[in-house]
């Protein structure tokens, strides 16, 4: 059993936010692929079991994450190099994507939540770029992250969430 795990705030409110990357490229390849959310919560998260895999959402913000990710872990019983987080990373440029086996929370409140309730940095994690270093030298970080994506970002989002879609790393 895997664990797919994207990261966001809850909530209409943060739609199209730098800081619901996560939930934002899961979304699309649930709708690229014809599935659907259960209409129930779980654990504290919206998630979805496709074969071997649940696909999950967790429903409190963003830095409190681990909390729901943990507990579900534990119902199925998932070690931690069976999970992928996908989040958004700032310390990236705008449309990159980075994969790393392992490794530190690099300054993300969400990663923190689920280090520090899994007790391990030892899990996959796919970062999703958002960066745009005058922006936020201008706004500040939460400003940043809790921005809507801009029009030249926004219009670039299909081709990126396509790709990150048709990716090993998201197989359905």
């Amino acid at each position: 059993m895997k664990l797919v795990i994207g990261l966001g705030n809850p909530g209409a409110e943060y739609n199209f936010t730098r800081h619901n990357f996560g939930f934002l490229a899961l979304d699309f390849l649930f709708k690229v692929k014809g599935l659907e959310w259960e209409s129930r919560e779980k654990f504290g998260a919206i998630y979805k079991k496709v074969g071997e895999t649940i696909f999950m959402k967790p429903q409190g913000f963003y830095n409190t994450s681990g909390v729901p990710v943990r507990a579900m872990m534990n119902y199925y019983k998932i070690p931690a190099e069976e999970i992928l987080v996908v989040l958004d990373d700032f310390n990236l440029p705008f449309g990159e994507i980075r994969f790393r086996e392992k490794g530190s929370a690099g300054g993300n409140n969400g990663l923190k939540s689920i280090i520090q309730e899994l007790k391990t940095e030892e899990f996959p994690r796919l970062r999703l770029g958002t960066g745009n270093e005058e922006l936020r030298r201008k706004i500040g970080d939460t400003d940043f992250v809790l921005g809507r994506f801009s029009a030249e970002e926004k219009a670039k989002l299909p081709e990126i969430l396509t790709l990150l879609s048709k990716s090993s790393y998201l197989e359905v």
